[in-house]
């Protein structure tokens, strides 16, 4: 097995810069329509009159079902394109948030978390799909880079727009304002949709399907052990994501006596340090041989930063700065982690690889809120922090196991 080499014309830099821009644009939505719901859980919690575990059960439903979703439509971006996908995507995205702030009923937002979670499952078959084909190859790394800055900035800025708008008017106020965002998006994707123009006849050469010589199945990329190998380390990854997002701040706040409004800010500080980590990031994966270093140096700080944030005495004030760095350290590896699965990918599958392997990301998310949401609801908040801290340790591994599948694999072809 060998990866991805079908190598993208030179293009302009201009030509490249509004795509990865129109990409990165589509792509903070995907993670904001992601963080809309969990700032906004103190109100709906009392509301419905919900436990911690209830309000996670909701978010099981959004990544399950993205993540059925994110592998079948890495099928339908080799065969249709990948433009067609992104629009119906955004399209439910936005009324998924309309759908949030109308509910009546606890059940109403299991609806309206089904209808987010397929929207948000096209994005990475989408997205790597336009790069890998239409980006040229020395650009590919910065192109990595915006795309994480800009996921990362998405979640950032979903809290920072729905809390105020609750404070200020009602949480349904807020849920429909993020539909609203979410429709914005679309209509400047749709105005400039030339730029995200790949066309089924295009992907059908790129992907070396129909072509005389194509001779593997369309599921036989499913027999690449390396393949599994980044499945398996985005499930991991998605788990330190969610806990990030949904409990690790409350249990540091808990942990440390701090403020709501120091506790407030510390996803806001991670994110958009994360930001800044993988616009370094993108920086360090010009020479792809070192990805896995980067990957390991990055989750081993972050790791490291999580057991002091567990274990050690500080003033509250340092909360939101430890997870601002640990932010920083996780965004470091961002650029590296998607080109682990680029080197692992075959040339005749790119949406269906991404389709698979990001599934891990869905899967993970929605796996993380029923384990750490029954620690919270115990007040075992220092085993949120060590359990954090334990699967980015597992994340160093993980990534160089990747690594050597793909090396045997190189050895015995």
């Amino acid at each position: 097995m060998t990866a991805s080499t079908a190598a993208s014309p030179s293009r302009s830099l201009s030509a490249d810069a509004q795509l990865i821009g129109l990409v990165g644009l589509a792509h903070a939505i995907s993670h904001f329509s992601q963080l809309v719901l969990p700032p906004l859980f103190p109100w709906i919690k009392d509301a419905f009159a919900l436990s911690y575990t209830q309000l996670g059960a909701v978010l099981t439903v959004f990544f399950v079902v993205s993540c059925v979703v994110q592998a079948a439509s890495g099928f339908l971006v080799d065969k249709l394109g990948p433009r067609p996908v992104l629009f119906v995507g955004l399209g439910l995205l936005a009324l998924s948030g309309f759908v949030y702030a109308m509910a009546q009923a606890y059940w109403m937002l299991f609806i309206a978390a089904a209808l987010a979670g397929i929207g948000n499952g096209v994005f990475h078959p989408v997205d790597y799909t336009l790069f890998n084909r239409k980006v040229t190859p020395t650009r590919l790394g910065h192109a990595y880079s915006v795309h994480g800055i800009t996921g990362s900035l998405g979640w950032a800025l979903a809290p920072a727009f729905v809390v105020p708008l609750a404070i200020a008017f009602s949480w349904r106020v807020a849920l429909a304002a993020a539909g609203g965002v979410a429709l914005v998006v679309l209509l400047v994707l749709w105005a400039y949709r030339r730029v995200l123009e790949l066309d089924a006849p295009e992907v059908h050469k790129a992907t070396g399907q129909g072509a005389p010589h194509a001779a593997a199945g369309e599921f036989d990329f499913l027999r690449i052990p390396a393949v599994w190998m980044c499945f398996g380390f985005f499930f991991l990854y998605a788990v330190v994501i969610s806990v990030v997002q949904t409990f690790a701040p409350a249990a540091a706040g808990q942990l440390h006596a701090a403020p709501v409004a120091l506790i407030a800010i510390c996803l806001t500080a991670y994110m958009v340090s994360s930001a800044g980590g993988m616009l370094v990031g993108g920086f360090l994966v010009a020479d792809p041989s070192r990805c896995e270093r980067i990957v390991g140096i990055g989750f081993g700080l972050a790791a490291t930063l999580a057991l002091i944030l567990a274990l050690a005495q500080f003033p509250p004030v340092l909360v939101p700065v430890l997870f601002g760095a640990m932010g920083f350290a996780t965004g470091l590896a961002g650029p590296s982690r998607d080109l682990l699965v680029k080197r692992s990918t075959p040339a005749n599958a790119t949406g269906r690889v991404y389709g698979v392997v990001y599934a891990g990301l869905d899967i993970g998310q929605a796996a993380a809120p029923l384990v750490f949401g029954v620690l919270m609801d115990h007040g075992q908040y220092r085993s949120v922090i060590l359990g954090l801290a334990l699967v980015q340790a597992v994340l160093i591994a993980s990534a160089f196991n990747v690594q050597r599948v793909r090396r045997t694999a190189l050895v015995s072809a």
